[in-house]
């Protein structure tokens, strides 16, 4: 069994659901110290937090740039009903040419993929230039408040530079190294409620139906052209999500109508323009509203360059295959690391699986992973 696939199954076998780390940490800890980093344990809550951090011997004051972090996350989401997986979610199970276990795709896999590719790395190389770190938390997967943004607040605070970023998220769609990501959306939600005045339906006179007065402003919230997207992204879209009203009964007009909705924007808008723009919608329809809004994270975005061609140059020599640059899916890490390094870049597995019953990740491709990283280590600091 190769040291990449041992390390996987010893980390699935840890039941980290969010923001439990169960011992993931220290084993990577255990494993990264005779390497040469020198490892802090960051905890806030619940939460655990890994920063470590090594230098090559040809790493000295200025010239310990570049550095180069590999971030991911211990914590797994909840198994779900466990008499539906075929086999326990945290016994890592070998079948039919895959690996099952909570975790396995997301993101178990890259960071044994991570440790590993580093130990060969600085083996064949002790004297590299730069150097390398890994941001590991125990709170991706939940709430993110107590996780990967305190470390990177705290080596804000530190003047701690990142120069490159790998995050391993399972990026890839069939074949691993068909896609990786270069930046995200941001995320913004908004809870409206519109005022009207309750009152029996059989007198519409005396009262005042918010749910017929919302109804014209959510039509232009629907077809408003956001803006257009650019070369990375879609155009941004605004989606309600529920809408609630009512008192219960047949006959009762509600004296308000809540709606929930969501904003998935890109570099191409601002917080506080689509904001203004809502309220602008709003506003013209003489509508009488609150409006409370959450800023989820906020988009980053790494053009084409230095660490995007390691990256494909490295995919490349191990698949043959192109990688594409995409910013679909969800939030990520990545918006809080984006705040203190310039260049971010997420790859892994294939992500059919994440989240679901019987997560897997098919075993021919927890090798290959393991090289990306390696070279992606010798094209940046090499």
């Amino acid at each position: 069994m190769s040291k990449t696939l041992a390390l996987t199954e010893e980390l699935i076998a840890l039941s980290s659901v969010t923001p439990e780390d169960k011992g993931c940490q220290q084993r990577l800890i255990a494993l990264l110290e005779p390497l040469g980093f020198v490892c802090e344990t960051i905890r806030s809550g619940d939460v655990t937090n890994l920063w470590a951090k090594r230098t090559g011997a040809a790493g000295n004051g200025a010239t310990a740039q570049p550095l180069l972090v590999f971030a991911g996350h211990t914590d797994v989401v909840p198994t779900g009903p466990i008499e539906q997986w075929h086999s326990l979610p945290f016994v890592p199970t070998r079948r039919d040419g895959k690996l099952y276990g909570r975790g396995a795709a997301d993101m178990k896999t890259s960071i044994a993929a991570m440790v590993v590719a580093v130990e060969e790395f600085t083996s064949a190389h002790p004297g590299h230039k730069g150097s390398i770190g890994f941001l590991i938390t125990s709170d991706e997967e939940g709430p993110a408040t107590d996780g990967t943004v305190v470390v990177c607040n705290e080596l804000k605070k530190r003047g701690e530079q990142i120069d490159y970023c790998l995050v391993g998220e399972p990026t890839s769609v069939n074949l691993l190294g068909d896609m990786s990501k270069n930046g995200r959306r941001g995320s913004m939600s908004g809870k409206l409620t519109i005022r009207g005045v309750q009152g029996h339906i059989a007198y519409p006179q005396l009262a005042k139906n918010p749910i017929h007065l919302a109804a014209p402003a959510l039509a232009d919230l629907v077809e408003e052209h956001w803006d257009a997207g650019n070369e990375y992204y879609l155009p941004t879209s605004w989606q309600m999500s529920n809408i609630h009203g009512g008192a219960g009964a047949s006959n009762v007009i509600p004296g308000e109508v809540v709606i929930d909705f969501n904003f998935r924007f890109s570099t191409a808008s601002t917080v506080d323009g689509l904001q203004q723009r809502v309220h602008a919608i709003l506003d013209r329809h003489k509508l009488e509203y609150s409006l409370k809004w959450t800023v989820n994270g906020l988009p980053f975005l790494t053009p084409r360059g230095v660490l995007s061609d390691a990256l494909s140059d490295a995919i490349r020599a191990e698949t043959g295959l192109e990688t594409e640059l995409s910013t679909t899916g969800g939030t990520s890490d990545g918006r809080f690391i984006a705040q203190i390094c310039p260049q971010v870049i997420e790859f892994g597995p294939p992500n059919a699986s994440i989240h679901k019953i019987d997560e897997h990740i098919e075993l021919r491709f927890v090798e290959p992973l393991k090289n990306i990283y390696r070279r992606l280590l010798e094209n940046l600091l090499i």
